[in-house]
């Protein structure tokens, strides 16, 4: 046994050496394509799973804390210390937590710029101003320098802040802003100059340099209404020392926990077991936001996962590609040494020496462009992640060995048990077998045709589409069908699911925004509007068909912290419906879906609901809704998350956070009358902000527009990413059809040659190509384009039901038009050379051959 292996090595190895010569070129063709198709393929995976998971690998590079909890806070009634070392040491004594910095925020509402010199947007609030002595934003939660350097922490004149409190501001990097900082006595109610007023000298006054432009974690993959109160200008431990005894407002404290996500809530639970008097900074809610960086995860990997499913599929796609050509190379390679392996049978060659003929240089070219591939992956790995981690992270070489040994094993095991397969059906005797089988064989359209009279050039153009011949002149005109039927499949699924995709960026109703505009009270919707006067102001505003006014605030259901809206039932502006009725009683509740599903319940089962420290209400759920991301910045609404109450289950004081003598909602959504100029309900609702801010308060903070979810934001960059999917397959469809038809034109020189001696003239041989090519094509638009179409839609059902969107598949018709007559017109460009080839074969092969 073993010298029989030894001698079928041997005759292997010889053939080998003989026939390289010949075959060098089609071995190289083998490993270019495997090496360049094959490593984009595995590249693009390898990229999708890195776009996935950029993230979570970014909030682990600055080390992301995992909960937060406000330890101190300003507030008459409820405290007056901003800041408590006791508390925190206590925090940091918890079995379960690991390290512990603060941030504190002094009181920003004075600077000798004046508040009304800001350059504010509609809906903005003023930056926030603070910093810490103890890490928090230098060793946790660490900032992400763009531009200069990070200031000094022993020197209290520098200052670093993020590009849109820079722009608020009106600086840059090497710009002096010259701030004072005023005692939380002369904050006080009373205390405070008229508007409008000299401000009195304030307790500190600092010239501070800015000396770098950051980027936070939470400001990396941020919601619109985020941006709104988001920004921030970090002072340094230097200067905090001398502001927090006088002039602290705020101090939130965030944790890293032992065991991640999963322990924050326990943690923040024992907090306020531990330090009782918390509860009273959130009205019972326990003063903070646990699993602070889960919340974030899961908002990035929705807003993030389309762009790697995108990579993946593009991935899928160029690896059946190089599948598929490869394939077909591997067989023509094969069937050139068919005459010579008959030969070596005949001169008692064993089977297995006739089947390895061959397969030895295909190994090897199938393996060094695996090895290429993997280089190749490699070498474009810096081009990922794709999304908006991209521009806070350098990207770099990534070396994903997963991906890059699974698809360094699949390319080999794949394309060589292809090849042995091929070279198993080229067996001498099974060769003989099959030519006697398929003399016979012809195709139905074939014969329809002729019997139809179509032209002698259509007809043979139809039958070398359908028909792959026999023995040395077999085309595999199954596979060019097959790749262009998959080619229109994934094409036409593609730009069906993007379109859709472009639907929902461009449809502000399907995402949760079912009006046109939101008047917010100041500070980005956290202070109160008056209801009568705001009730008198849009009922008699001629450009508004309808109005509600809503209030927000976290609620505990079911044992969960839920950030709610609370409104009138029967509104007549509401989000969307996805399931069930709105909100038409005050023991109904509207959920978002994703909050319905981590609720394990149901629309018609009951949940217990309490917004601070009142007693529980038992609510009935009603319907499912994808919300608006709306109200304040960090506890908001967004999409799947959340929920619509009666706007009195919310108590007064939770309403009136701010304790201004105003009593109404924070916010209006409002409907503007179809057919109205848009410049003309801007006009009159910004005498509306103008009337309610003569209020010695100035509650208003301003009107806006569309404020999008993170995941909206981030999808709109996804035009290219669906651009170049459909670029690449269609070059990989287009190469596959132009080997097909090289190939027909090469095997079947000898039927052209016949033809041309029948009396086809050169237009005639060249339409034969062309009508084949067509063919090939027509076949994939029939049956692709449909299956396409469905495939889209449905993939789309999918993807809305997952990110919890109204489901509004949209089929572009005249796109997919367009793909089928391009499709056809390609078809006849990329036969255009082989029908060239096909012209002008020469009568004597024939005479030769016979």
């Amino acid at each position: 046994m073993q010298v029989a292996v030894i001698r079928v090595l041997r005759v292997i190895g010889f053939r080998f050496r003989a026939t390289l010569g010949r075959r060098w070129g089609g071995l190289l063709a083998i490993v270019l394509l495997v090496g360049l198709v094959g490593g984009l393929a595995i590249g693009a995976v390898a990229g999708a799973r890195r776009t996935q998971s950029s993230f979570p690998g970014y909030l682990t590079h600055v080390n992301a804390g995992n909960a937060g909890i406000i330890t101190a806070f300003d507030e008459p009634g409820v405290s007056n210390v901003p800041y408590d070392a006791a508390v925190i040491a206590r925090i940091a004594r918890l079995p379960l937590v690991k390290q512990v910095t603060d941030f504190t925020i002094v009181d920003p509402d004075i600077t000798p710029l004046g508040l009304h010199e800001l350059h504010l947007s509609s809906g903005e609030s003023p930056p926030n101003i603070g910093g810490s002595f103890d890490g928090q934003f230098s060793t946790v939660d660490r900032v992400t320098l763009m531009s200069g350097r990070l200031a000094d922490p022993r020197r209290a004149n520098e200052v670093v802040m993020d590009a849109v409190a820079a722009h608020e501001f009106g600086v840059h990097v090497g710009s002096i802003l010259p701030v004072g900082f005023y005692t939380n006595n002369q904050q006080s109610p009373g205390l405070q100059p008229a508007p409008g007023t000299k401000l009195p000298p304030p307790h500190l006054k600092v010239d501070l340099d800015v000396v770098g432009i950051v980027v936070f974690h939470t400001q990396v993959i941020e919601d619109d209404v985020d941006r709104l109160a988001d920004t921030w200008v970090l002072l340094t431990p230097a200067l905090m020392r001398e502001l927090v005894p006088c002039c602290a407002f705020v101090t939130e404290t965030t944790m890293t926990v032992d065991g991640g996500n999963r322990n924050a809530a326990a943690v923040e639970a024992e907090i306020v077991r531990a330090v009782p008097k918390l509860k009273a900074f959130d009205g019972g809610g326990g003063g903070g936001s646990a699993s602070m960086t889960a919340v974030e995860e899961a908002k990035a990997e929705r807003a993030i996962e389309p762009e790697s499913i995108a990579l993946g599929v593009f991935g899928a796609i160029a690896a059946l590609a190089v599948l598929l050509i490869v394939g077909q190379l591997i067989g023509r390679q094969l069937r050139f040494g068919a005459e010579e392996r008959a030969v070596l049978r005949s001169l008692g060659a064993s089977p297995a020496m006739t089947v390895g003929d061959g397969l030895l240089g295909i190994f090897g070219a199938v393996v060094a462009g695996a090895l290429l591939a993997g280089a190749v992956a490699v070498a474009i790995s810096p081009l990922t992640p794709l999304g908006p981690v991209r521009h806070v992270e350098h990207s770099g070489i990534a070396f994903d060995w997963t991906v890059l040994g699974l698809g360094f094993a699949t390319v080999v095991v794949v394309l060589s048990a292809a090849a042995v397969v091929i070279a198993y059906r080229q067996v001498p005797h099974r060769v003989a077998a099959h030519r006697l089988g398929a003399r016979t064989r012809g195709s139905r359209a074939g014969r329809a045709a002729a019997n139809a009279g179509l032209p002698a050039s259509t007809v043979t153009g139809i039958r070398f589409a359908l028909e792959p011949g026999a023995g040395a002149n077999a085309v595999p005109v199954r596979s060019a069908i097959v790749g262009a039927v998959l080619a229109l499949v994934v094409l036409t699924s593609t730009v069906t699911f993007g379109t859709s995709l472009r639907t929902l960026v461009s449809r502000p109703a399907l995402y949760g925004w079912n009006w046109n505009y939101q008047l917010l009270s100041g500070f980005a919707g956290q202070e109160d509007l008056p209801a009568h006067q705001v009730e008198t102001l849009f009922d008699h505003d001629p450009s508004v068909s309808a109005w509600t006014g809503v209030y927000f605030a976290v609620a505990d259901i079911d044992g969960r912290g839920v950030p709610i809206i609370g409104a009138t039932p029967n509104a007549p502006v509401a989000p969307p419906l996805l399931s069930g009725h709105g909100l038409d009683a005050p023991d109904e509740v509207v959920l978002g879906a994703s909050t319905l599903t981590s609720l394990h319940k149901h629309v018609g089962d009951t949940v217990q609901v309490r917004a601070g420290p009142t007693k529980t209400t038992t609510l009935h759920i009603v319907g499912t809704v994808t919300l608006p991301a709306i109200g304040p910045s960090g506890s908001h609404t967004t999409m799947g998350t959340g929920a619509i109450v009666d706007y009195q289950l919310i108590p007064a004081n939770r309403r009136n956070q701010q304790q201004s003598a105003i009593a109404g909602p924070q916010a209006i959504l409002i409907r503007v009358r179809t057919g109205t100029n848009p410049t003309v309900a801007l006009r009159s609702l910004q005498q509306i902000t103008n009337t309610l801010n003569k209020s010695p308060d100035g509650p208003v903070s301003g009107v806006v527009g569309v404020l999008r979810p993170a995941e909206i934001v981030n999808y709109r960059s996804m035009g290219t990413t669906s651009a170049l999917l459909g670029a690449a397959l269609a070059f990989g469809a287009v190469a596959a059809l132009a080997l097909t038809l090289i190939a027909s034109v090469r095997r079947r020189r000898r039927e052209l040659a016949l033809l041309k001696t029948l009396g086809f003239t050169r237009r005639q041989l060249a339409a034969v190509v062309a009508w084949q090519s067509t063919i090939a094509v027509t076949v994939g638009v029939v049956i692709g384009v449909p299956v396409g179409i469905v495939i889209g839609r449905s993939l789309w059902d999918l993807f809305a039901a997952q990110i919890h969107v109204v489901p509004d598949p949209t089929v572009p018709a005249l796109t997919i038009a367009l793909i089928t007559v391009g499709a056809l017109a390609l078809a006849n460009l990329v036969a255009a050379i082989p029908g060239l080839q096909a012209a002008r074969t020469h009568t004597a092969l024939l005479l030769h051959a016979e």
